[in-house]
């Protein structure tokens, strides 16, 4: 059975990314998508191509999304293209994030309505479209979901993701000490670990 491991990047991340995990995935094509896109609409776009494709060409394909890669993910709509899923600290709060981010500048809803667009002081844009878009798609994922989450995570914090474990019946993994960023050598032997457990049941 031709199997396909689709990896895809977060903010600031790339395509080769992936190398990484070709040795984990033996017998599989492992690809990195460079997607361009910063909304989830344009990014999911460009993840639903992808995933199209590749299920064109491979009889099984599986999913590699990191931080906010796997919220776009999930908006792209490739739900019944995609066997499994393999979450690493993954944006699962997306509204909440970006309110977050509203009170750090001191950024009313009404101002940011108004303005549309209001640069911060961190080098990330507060988009009104983004916001509304995020409220009027709430996450619908379906997709077996296995998830690596560090417990000093300050993206999402640790409710949020038990939550979605639990109402999407995904498998949660908590690497104590673990941060967002998995990059230490610890920390991506944990992950190398977590993936080779998950790939032998």
């Amino acid at each position: 059975m031709k199997r396909c491991v689709l990896y895809v990047h977060g903010k600031g991340g790339n395509a080769v990314e992936a190398d990484h995990y070709k040795p984990l995935f033996k017998g599989c094509t492992v690809i990195g998508l460079d997607y361009h896109g910063e909304t989830p609409w344009d990014a999911g776009a460009e993840i639903y191509a992808a995933v199209k494709q590749a299920k064109e060409d491979y009889e099984v394909v599986c999913l590699i999304a990191n931080s906010i890669g796997a919220y776009y993910s999930m908006n792209a709509g490739i739900d019944r293209l995609i066997e499994k899923a393999y979450f690493i600290s993954p944006i699962l709060d997306m509204e909440r994030l970006i309110e977050g981010m509203m009170s750090a500048e001191g950024v009313s809803e009404l101002e940011l309505e108004r303005k549309r667009r209001i640069p911060t002081s961190f080098g990330e844009d507060l988009m009104w479209d983004y916001l509304c878009y995020v409220r009027k798609h709430p996450i619908r994922w379906t997709v077996s979901t296995e998830i690596l989450y560090g417990s000093e995570d300050s993206f999402t914090g640790i409710n949020t993701v038990k939550n979605f474990a639990r109402s999407h019946h995904a498998r949660l993994t908590v690497m104590s000490g673990g941060e967002h960023w998995f990059h230490t050598k610890k920390q991506m032997d944990f992950l190398d670990q977590w993936i080779n457990d998950c790939e032998k049941e």
